[in-house]
């Protein structure tokens, strides 16, 4: 069993391209976790219920959520698919983190950071996890987000199950380079 590799699948089909497996979500982007199983054993994965359980509970971002029967499956963010998390706006801390790849710098600091395919750009609640993310792509570069001013200016913010912080879009005036060393 290579979890990992599950947990990669999971995050295509869930967030990406359901036509993958094929699978149906529904608006909130839940899944029947039978149906899911059935077509990976199909694709000749090794997976059952328990090795999802696992996966679900296991993955250090937190990135899936099993419904109180274990019978469906999501993914608590980062969809490019239209999918409403039905999350409510939330005020968020006075900062949060946003890790990137150092190349992407330029850019960033001329457009902000805006959220591409994906429904929401991801913030982080420390430079810790925002490292993480920003080490996946390359060398990282931590940007400071000034949320509190960005909330009074009237900018809607989201927190998703796993505490990753979600917005439209990030202008350059609330950024700033982190001290990250």
């Amino acid at each position: 069993m290579n979890t990992k590799r599950i947990s990669k699948f999971l995050s295509l089909i869930l967030r990406h391209k359901p036509e993958v497996l094929p699978i149906e979500l529904d608006p909130q982007g839940w899944a029947d976790l039978d149906e899911i199983i059935e077509k990976m054993q199909r694709k000749g994965m090794e997976v059952d219920q328990s090795i999802i359980e696992s996966v679900v509970a296991n993955n250090d971002k937190q990135r899936f959520r099993l419904d109180l029967d274990n019978r469906r499956i999501r993914a608590n963010q980062g969809h490019s698919i239209d999918i409403d998390l039905a999350l409510e706006p939330s005020v968020p801390p006075k900062q949060l983190f946003h890790g990137t790849a150092t190349r992407f710098i330029d850019s960033i600091m001329e457009k902000g950071l805006i959220r591409g395919s994906r429904q929401h750009v991801h913030l982080s609640l420390d430079i810790v996890t925002a490292t993480k993310v920003g080490s996946r792509h390359g060398k990282p570069t931590i940007l400071k987000v000034d949320a509190e001013t960005m909330h009074q200016k009237g900018f809607v913010f989201y927190v998703s199950e796993n505490r990753v912080w979600l917005t439209e879009h990030v202008p350059v005036e609330f950024l700033s380079k982190a001290d990250n060393r």
